[in-house]
């Protein structure tokens, strides 16, 4: 599958960091932006399943949590 081209408009400081790191790592700012965007989509594609796991647990509110805290001494 080919690539897809989009405009991106960065800061000017951020461009400039992305400019540096390409030149170091000896890799494009393309490459670097496409793997910071699986990076942040796994992640999200993780805390998706996280929830997920765990929808069918009892919710707690704040309040509780901090009165079984105080009363089990460790607040």
């Amino acid at each position: 599958m080919g690539s897809k081209r989009a405009t991106i408009y960065f800061d000017p400081a951020l461009h400039g960091a992305l400019r540096l790191k390409a030149a170091t790592t000896d890799h494009s700012i393309s490459e670097l932006v496409n793997e910071a965007v699986r990076y942040a989509l796994a992640e999200d594609a993780e805390d998706i399943e996280a929830f997920k796991v765990r929808e069918d647990e009892a919710l707690l509110s704040f309040e509780d949590v901090l009165k079984e805290l105080k009363s089990s001494g460790k607040l």
